[in-house]
């Protein structure tokens, strides 16, 4: 018997990092190998589901597997979704055997476009990152002093 490929996924979200595992299967999602329907708080779990959400009875043919550490429990759900999110459109690119795949190249490109068009943020990450401090702008010690006689 030989083991499915399995592929990985990273994604952040503040301080929350999720690895994001994608197998062929049956459907099984999994949160730090917990099943997601057992995740207490109700907002975290649909933010987890959202993208899966997208990808309608193709859900039932794909095991995912999510490994979150860190942040919130709010910035573990982010993590998470824009993980499996990277992974599904990873996931979906044309591979070397495509014999191996379940779902064939039609499909893939359409779910690879329904999940753009769902949030081009969840593909790229957030766009509300931390800007860097500019070179010359004012820095601390000068901001506290009134003059500097």
């Amino acid at each position: 018997m030989t083991t499915p490929k399995t592929e990985i996924y990273f994604a952040t979200r503040k301080r929350a990092s999720a690895h994001v595992y994608i197998t062929k299967g049956q459907g099984k999602v999994r949160i730090n190998n917990v099943p997601v329907e057992m995740i207490p708080q109700e907002t975290a779990r649909e933010v987890i589901l959202g993208p899966l959400e997208i990808t309608g009875d193709l859900r039932d043919k794909i095991d995912i597997s999510v490994r979150v550490r860190g942040g919130g429990f709010m910035g573990q759900a982010s993590a998470a979704a824009t993980g499996i999110t990277r992974a599904l459109i990873g996931w979906t690119k044309s591979k070397k055997e495509p014999k191996e795949h379940p779902l064939p190249k039609s499909t893939r490109e359409d779910l690879r476009k329904r999940i753009s068009d769902f949030d081009k943020y969840l593909v790229s990450g957030d766009a509300r990152q931390k800007e860097p401090k500019k070179f010359g702008g004012p820095g601390a010690r000068r901001r506290k002093q009134k003059s500097y006689r």
